[in-house]
C-alpha cells in the first residue's frame, strides 16, 4: 500500500526549531548590517560623485565622467539590496512560525531563502561570465602585442 504525498508529512522536532530559531537571528543580523552598509555605499557613492564633480580642474580626467561613478554606485547598491531583501523576510517569517509554529511562514521563510541562494547563484554565474570574457579579452590582446614586438 503506498501512501499519497497528501498523507506524506515532516514534523519539526524542538531541536529543529531551536537551530531554525538561532539562524534566524544570525540572518536578522546579517540583514540589518546588510541594509547598514547598503546605506553607507549609496551615501558613500553619491559623495565620491559631487567630490570629484566639484574639484575637477578638468586638467586630470579619470577618463570617465563623474556622474557614471554615482550611477555605477546606484546600480551596484540596487544589485546588492535584493539579497538582504530575502535574507531580512527570511528572518522575519522564520521567527514568526518559530513562535507561532505556523506552517505557512516556514512555507514563506524557506521561499525567501531559496530566493536568496538562486539570486546569489546566478549573480555568481554572471560575474564568473564577466571573469572569462575578461580573461579571453586579456589573453588576445596579449598574443596580439606580442606578435607586433
Amino acid at each position: 500500500m503506498e501512501t499519497t504525498l497528501e498523507n506524506r508529512k515532516i514534523e519539526i522536532a524542538q531541536e529543529t526549531l531551536n537551530n531554525l530559531n538561532t539562524t534566524r537571528k544570525w540572518t536578522m543580523f546579517l540583514a540589518i548590517i546588510g541594509f547598514i552598509f547598503l546605506g553607507l555605499f549609496i551615501v558613500i557613492g553619491v559623495i565620491t560623485g559631487i567630490f570629484l564633480s566639484a574639484f575637477n580642474s578638468g586638467a586630470t580626467s579619470m577618463g570617465i565622467p563623474e556622474s557614471l561613478l554615482e550611477v555605477i554606485f546606484i546600480i551596484l547598491a540596487i544589485v546588492y539590496f535584493f539579497p538582504v531583501l530575502f535574507l531580512f523576510r527570511f528572518s522575519k517569517h522564520a521567527a514568526h512560525a518559530v513562535q507561532t509554529l505556523d506552517k505557512q511562514e516556514l512555507h514563506k521563510a524557506f521561499q525567501n531563502l531559496k530566493s536568496y541562494f538562486a539570486y546569489l547563484g546566478v549573480l555568481l554565474i554572471i560575474v564568473l561570465s564577466f571573469y572569462i570574457v575578461a580573461l579571453i579579452v586579456a589573453g588576445t590582446s596579449m598574443a596580439f602585442l606580442k606578435g607586433l614586438g
